[in-house]
């Protein structure tokens, strides 16, 4: 059985392994050797240690059987509001073996909670192009709204910005069937 649940500082360190393992099996043949390799567990729990200081509601992590922290995302108000949602969930990363099971639909809800929450009505997440997990946002009802260049590490990569622009239906949908729905089809 898994559960979601806030992040904590003691997290830090499984979270910065996970991002560090999702990067380089998701991003290889993406973004340069040098990009992936460049980055350390160490440098990325101290990264997370040093957010989880300030803004631990902000971040949730799954755990997988055992307690094993297997997942985890972050969200706070949208990076550029000219954008026109007012949320945003940054990150959103399950290990490789942990993939398939729904814990990143359950992270992404709670995000979106935490969102609502906070007051946004909306958000959006930004993708690589190039991932095929865009397809996984596109399934829980994101609509491509946005196409940009982003920078990764040193790198210029096209991205995609996936919008919800009504958190509390994407929200009520789950909770009306006990499983998600997505969002109804816009008009």
């Amino acid at each position: 059985m898994s559960a979601v649940r806030q992040a904590r500082l003691q997290d830090a360190r499984a979270i910065g392994r996970i991002e560090v393992e999702t990067w380089r099996a998701t991003y290889a043949g993406m973004l340069s050797e040098r990009t992936l390799l460049g980055m350390t567990v160490e440098r990325q729990t101290a990264y997370w240690a040093g957010f989880l200081r300030h803004r631990a509601g902000d971040v949730r992590v799954a755990e997988g059987d055992g307690g094993t922290i297997v997942g985890f995302g972050n969200c706070g108000p949208q990076r550029d509001a000219r954008l026109g949602h007012t949320g945003e969930v940054y990150t959103l990363y399950v290990s490789p073996d942990a993939q398939g099971g729904g814990l990143g639909r359950e992270l992404l809800l709670a995000l979106f909670s935490r969102l609502v929450d906070c007051g946004h009505r909306s958000a959006l997440v930004w993708v690589v192009r190039a991932n095929p997990s865009r397809f996984f946002y596109e399934r829980l009802g994101g609509r491509l709204v946005l196409q940009k260049s982003v920078t990764v590490g040193s790198e210029a990569v096209p991205a995609l910005g996936f919008g919800w622009p009504d958190l509390r239906a994407a929200l009520a949908a789950k909770t009306r069937s006990g499983r998600w729905a997505g969002l109804p089809p816009t008009p």
